[in-house]
Order: C-alpha cells, then structure tokens, then sequence
C-alpha cells in the first residue's frame, strides 16, 4: 500500500487535544475494511522482516493496530496499559508526552526473558510512550526487535529516543 493511498484516509483536524496542534485522525481509516487491512498487512510485512516472536501492543490505538497484525501474524499479543488497568504483579514506566506526562504498565509475567518483540502503536510524536515501552521489554529481560508505526510525526523526533531500535513507520510527516 503506497503512503498517497493510506494518507487519504488519514483526518487531520486542528486544535486538538490542545490549540496549536493537528491530530492524525485514524477512525476514516478503520471505517474502510479494505484500507485497514491493507495497512495491517503492509505494516506486518515491514515488521516481519525482524523477525518477531511476539507483539506489543500499546493503549489504546495501539490495540487495534497491534492486535490485528498480531493475529494476522500468528504472534502471540501482550498490552501495555495505563494506570490501574492490569490486575496482578506490574511494572511500570512514566513518559513525557507532547502535552504533558503519562504511564504505562505491563504485567510482569507477560514478557518472557529472551523473546523478540514487535512494538505497535498507531503514531510515534515525540517518542516518550514508545520508548517507554521498550524500556519495559528490555526491564522484564526482552528483546525488541522493531517499533512498528502507521503514522510518525518525524519533525518531533520521536524515532531518536528509541534507544538502539529498528523503526518502520508507514506514513511520516516532516511538518
């Protein structure tokens, strides 16, 4: 799937969250099954190269985006969660966002020591909640073997806080 043909169903509306910024509105594209499927698969292709064991998913677009490439993939799936979500023994990571500060969590016996993960979510921005998920994998003794994105927002840099991991994103915007 070329960038021109997933771009087209990608909204952007301004001022959202906050004044200033445009956000990448994925809903047209998940309103369209021959698109996001599509994207899934082109997005598991590009992962497939690195040759994961397993997906990583992160809250909430993350999900549905991890989720499906997970299963079209074979791979088995584990969720990074906010706060509060994840009954049982956790570990948990705080990040930066773009307007402000969040938290992520895992279950500690989710990630086994050794396996190769596939971190999905839907948009890498500044980097703050990805690279918080791969500290989490690396933490509980993972390995990642790729991020994987439909959208990145390349003018914030996020890629660089990606400590030593392969990146694929489907669509980059440079502004």
């Amino acid at each position: 799937m070329t960038v021109d043909e997933i771009t087209c169903h990608i909204r952007e509306v301004a001022d959202f969250p906050e004044p200033g910024m445009v956000f990448k509105d994925i809903t047209p594209l998940l309103r369209n099954p021959k698109a996001f499927r599509r994207v899934v698969e082109t997005l598991s292709d590009r992962v497939a190269r690195y040759s994961p064991e397993a997906v990583v998913a992160i809250e909430s677009r993350g999900f549905i985006f991890g989720s499906a490439l997970a299963m079209h993939a074979g791979l088995p799936l584990t969720v990074l969660r906010k706060p509060g979500k994840l009954p049982g023994e956790i570990i948990s990571q705080a990040y930066d966002l773009e307007y402000g500060t969040d938290q992520i969590e895992v279950h500690k016996h989710d990630v086994t020591p050794g396996t190769r993960y596939a971190l999905i979510d839907d948009l890498i921005a500044t980097g703050g909640t990805a690279a918080a998920g791969v500290d989490l994998i690396r933490d509980l003794g993972g390995i990642v073997s790729c991020c994987g994105f439909v959208i990145e927002l390349g003018f914030l840099g996020g890629r660089e806080r990606l400590k030593n991991c392969d990146v694929e994103s489907l669509i980059v915007y440079q502004e």
